[in-house]
């Protein structure tokens, strides 16, 4: 089942209308899951560094080891034909994606280019900006770069990060807050995680365990130019409870309030909405 609406398809040169097939059963995308993508917004009429997400996918697919076949300006020219289908009025969730199409001599490592490539539109909304989420502990943990490919977008990481949401889910919450392998916090199960204290924001510093986000360094950006204070180092989940505020950072929501962490109430959203205000500021002056 797809995620959005209003689908289409870039496939061996062309768009194509709806959600269409790309993959075959003998693909070793499939049957071992070497896949990575990107993922970026259309919103408001404008695409929030489109082009460092192609660049993105294409760094993601090296670090599986697939051999990228899009020179990634031309993956962004591409976007933005298909995009002239949509309305300034639509949100859309922008996806570039590689498979390994043939696996190499003894099957699980992927041979060298033998790469599919195909980009999916869909029209799926933000979340409304007064939508807050709740958070909780989870079980499961970031890997590290050892036991997984950390440094890559890849779809194999998903299911982990599945889990890590299905428990909070069951528990009640809408996410879940991820400890590294160390037991320090690292992120939710969905985006990166920003805390407020005393008007300072903090957010962990990146050690491999998770991919520091484009959107993340935007605001980390958007907020020191502002004349905000913002520091990149260990926190633990103690810091988190002791915030005054926490929210959430990706590219699909780009911020998403927190409104409690396992008990903990958190009564302001200033720096959240703050955040919100200078990132689509900035996307309309980079336009």
């Amino acid at each position: 089942m797809a995620f959005g609406k209003n689908i289409r398809t870039w496939f061996e040169g062309r768009w194509h209308d709806g959600d269409i097939q790309v993959m075959r059963a003998a693909d070793h995308g499939i049957w071992q899951g070497s896949s990575v993508f990107d993922g970026a917004r259309f919103a408001h009429g404008l695409t929030p560094d489109l082009d460092l997400h192609c660049a993105r996918v294409n760094a993601s697919a090296q670090a599986l080891m697939i051999t990228p076949t899009m020179d990634a300006g031309d993956m962004t020219a591409i976007i933005r034909e298909g995009l002239r289908a949509y309305g300034t009025d639509q949100s859309v969730y922008v996806r570039p994606m590689y498979w390994a199409i043939d696996g190499g001599d003894l099957g699980v490592n992927p041979a060298e280019n033998s790469t599919g490539f195909a980009i999916c539109l869909e029209e799926v909304p933000l979340p409304p900006a007064e939508f807050q989420t709740t958070v909780t502990r989870t079980r499961f943990r970031r890997p590290v770069l050892e036991d997984s490919v950390c440094n890559a977008k890849a779809g194999c990481l998903y299911p982990n990060n599945a889990r890590m949401l299905v428990e909070a889910r069951n528990k009640g919450f809408g996410n879940a807050l991820v400890a590294d392998a160390m037991g320090n916090l690292a992120e939710s199960a969905t985006a990166n995680v920003f805390l407020v204290k005393d008007g300072v924001v903090f957010t962990p510093i990146p050690n491999g365990t998770f991919l520091a986000g484009i959107t993340r360094s935007r605001h980390i950006a958007n907020l020191r130019a502002d004349g905000v204070e913002v520091v990149e180092t260990v926190l633990t989940f103690e810091d988190a409870h002791a915030a005054d505020e926490v929210f959430l950072s990706g590219n699909f929501a780009k911020v998403t309030s927190v409104r409690a962490f396992d008990g903990t109430e958190y009564k302001t959203r200033q720096m959240t909405e703050r955040a919100r205000r200078l990132y689509w500021d900035w996307a309309a002056q980079a336009a």
